[in-house]
């Protein structure tokens, strides 16, 4: 009886150690993991990413203020980067317009930023299937970027608002998204403007949204003249 005491007692200390080790092991495969993903180390870079200047259109024979963009920059982005300035673009005109004629569902909307960044049409499943998957773990941008709240608007609207400039700056594991923008309520004959700083931090799965540094909106009143 002793001796079969004895094998039991040695059977289940040798079990223990097995299920030690194997949990010790499997938490340092998760440690590795976790720092796996979180660690980057993306350049120290301040990059100009969209800015506005005068464009001659020949059919009208006369110049316009146009949206510009970094075609260098976005050729080499990463998608860290470009989930940053797509989240940014989703919620402010860029110079959107119908591909053809507007669907009934508003499903055709090209954005000249989105379209850029390779991520289709406006609200598309495309669009916000990217920036879903990139923002995975975050609740509060996941609720942003449901489909009711994507706004398909043209620059014709009425209402509408529009990106000055966009400069997205990066170091390590974090990237921000400053831009200034402004809007105009035609009815109302009112306009106003404002920039804005977003920062996220960024692992090599996902992004998270810490912060927006807002600044104050200047309203202004305008009057339409006939000419």
């Amino acid at each position: 009886m002793k001796l079969i005491h004895i094998i039991a007692v040695l059977t289940l200390l040798t079990s223990c150690g097995q299920v030690t080790k194997k949990a010790d092991q499997e938490s340092a495969v998760a440690n590795s993991t976790e720092v796996e993903q979180i660690k980057l180390n993306l350049p120290d870079t301040t990059i100009s990413f969209m800015w506005r200047d005068l464009k001659y259109d020949s059919t009208l024979n006369d110049s316009f203020s146009s949206i510009f963009l970094n075609m260098d920059y976005i050729n080499t982005m990463t998608s860290q980067e470009k989930a940053a300035i797509g989240y940014v673009s989703t919620f402010i005109g860029n110079e959107c317009w119908w591909d053809g004629e507007a669907n009934d569902d508003r499903s055709n909307l090209d954005c000249k930023i989105i379209t850029a960044l390779g991520l289709g049409y406006q609200c598309s499943e495309s669009h916000l299937g990217f920036l879903r998957k990139w923002f995975s773990t975050d609740n509060e941008v996941l609720a942003e970027l449901g489909d009711s709240n994507c706004p398909t608007t043209p620059y014709t609207a009425t209402i509408q608002d529009t990106f000055s400039k966009i400069v997205i700056s990066t170091k390590e594991d974090s990237i921000s998204v400053y831009y200034e923008a402004s809007a105009v309520n035609m009815r109302e004959q009112e306009s106003w403007e404002w920039s804005e700083t977003v920062h996220f931090f960024a692992t090599t799965d996902n992004l998270k949204l810490i912060k927006k540094d807002k600044s104050e909106v200047k309203l202004e009143k305008f009057e339409m003249t006939e000419e």
